[in-house]
């Protein structure tokens, strides 16, 4: 059994599919929706979503938004989300470094601290999802996909 997946951003479709499951971070924390489930709305919180296909894993970062789960499927409205199997390790471990080197600079400023500390854990999130979906293609295949 299999549910309709949708991730929308302000740009673009990110993700549009048939899934088994989703695993989401939300305010209230991790949560999976699985097909049959009841009716929610919840607000997303910075992190990895993970769907799951009868072919395989997804690994999506995503910024703060909102899911509905309804009899149509899963929507998810995020400020900004991107699959990790588009995403290259080197750059976004720079982008990490330097977002906590904004943070380090900002610290004076708590109004700029606190959007640079939004970038940290947004560039944390991908860095993350990018990790999972690596170690998930060097299990499957027996080496890395770097």
């Amino acid at each position: 059994m299999k549910i309709p997946f949708y991730l929308v951003t302000p740009e673009k479709i990110v993700f549009q599919q048939d899934v088994e499951s989703a695993t989401m971070p939300t305010v209230d924390g991790e949560i999976t929706v699985l097909p049959h489930h009841i009716p929610l709305i919840t607000a997303l919180t910075h992190g990895v979503i993970q769907l799951k296909t009868a072919e395989e894993t997804h690994y999506v970062s995503v910024s703060h938004g909102v899911v509905k789960v309804d009899s149509m499927g899963i929507t998810v409205l995020s400020a900004s989300a991107e699959r990790a199997d588009e995403m290259v390790m080197e750059q976004v471990e720079k982008a990490l470094a330097d977002a906590k080197k904004l943070a380090e600079l900002k610290k004076e400023s708590d109004e700029e601290y606190i959007q640079a500390m939004a970038i940290v854990a947004k560039e944390s999130a991908r860095l993350h999802a990018l990790r999972k979906h690596h170690t998930r293609v060097q299990d499957i295949t027996g080496r890395s996909s770097s």
